[in-house]
């Protein structure tokens, strides 16, 4: 039986994931609070009037040290608390305190990368990788083979998903591309594989690049595939240990 391993969502894109017990999807939406904010950098356009691709904001394809951030939200105060190994935690308010996570992240940012200059929210709508609201999912026997394959450990954050499934053969998550699954009250249509980026090279224990994820994928598999995109098509509560059902 596949049922939900973990839930995770990362309220500051590209910057921090924290773990969920369970939580409310709602049709048509990211998971709350998934990729709320992300940050722009110095040469983005983006302005939070609407949504924007992933090259307009600083991420961990472009500054591994960011994959170490943990993350904590407290949604009655509408403040996130921040930690890494290299830095001292932080809480603030991003929609109004972003100066404080601006001088925080400074020093993990590389001198030759364009620098975060500001924080960015669309209101209603996650700024999640795809140009639609967004449900990732892997799947933990898959992460478990590449390991093998690539004859190391790969811990499954790298892959910075939504959604962790265990009892699923390797690989057999693209099998559900088209699909409707049920997890807990609510249903989710799988739209497309997630290609992946340079962040999963990382480490998220240290921020350090110490894995050719890309490379293993592509020599072993043909492709830079790992994960699922879904979407909410009927709202309900989803929880660590529900079944995860096709329809």
């Amino acid at each position: 039986m596949t049922t939900v391993a973990a839930l995770w969502r990362h309220p500051i894109k590209g910057h921090g994931r924290e773990t969920l017990d369970r939580v409310t999807l709602t049709e048509g939406q990211t998971m709350p609070y998934d990729r709320r904010w992300a940050v722009a950098h110095e040469a983005a356009r983006a302005d939070g009037s609407e949504w924007a691709p992933c090259a307009e904001f600083s991420r961990g394809a472009k500054v591994p040290a960011l994959m170490a951030i943990d993350a904590r939200t407290d949604e009655a105060t509408g403040t996130v608390t921040l930690t890494h190994p290299d830095r001292p935690a932080v809480t603030f308010a991003p929609d109004t305190e972003a100066r404080a996570f601006l001088d925080w992240v400074r020093p993990l940012m590389p001198e030759n990368r364009a620098q975060s200059t500001r924080i960015v929210r669309v209101d209603g709508r996650g700024m999640t990788d795809t140009d639609f609201p967004s449900i990732s999912l892997i799947n933990l026997a898959s992460n478990d083979a590449l390991a093998g394959e690539m004859e190391q450990d790969i811990s499954p954050l790298r892959w910075r998903a939504n959604i962790h499934l265990t009892g699923l053969p390797a690989w057999s998550e693209f099998d559900l591309v088209g699909k409707t699954i049920r997890i807990g009250t609510a249903e989710l249509e799988v739209r497309e594989p997630i290609v992946r980026c340079l962040a999963t090279t990382a480490n998220p224990a240290t921020g350090a690049r110490d894995a050719d994820t890309l490379g293993a994928l592509k020599s072993v598999h043909g492709h830079q595939n790992f994960g699922i995109y879904a979407v909410v098509t009927k709202t309900g509560e989803i929880a660590t240990g529900d079944s995860v059902e096709p329809l």
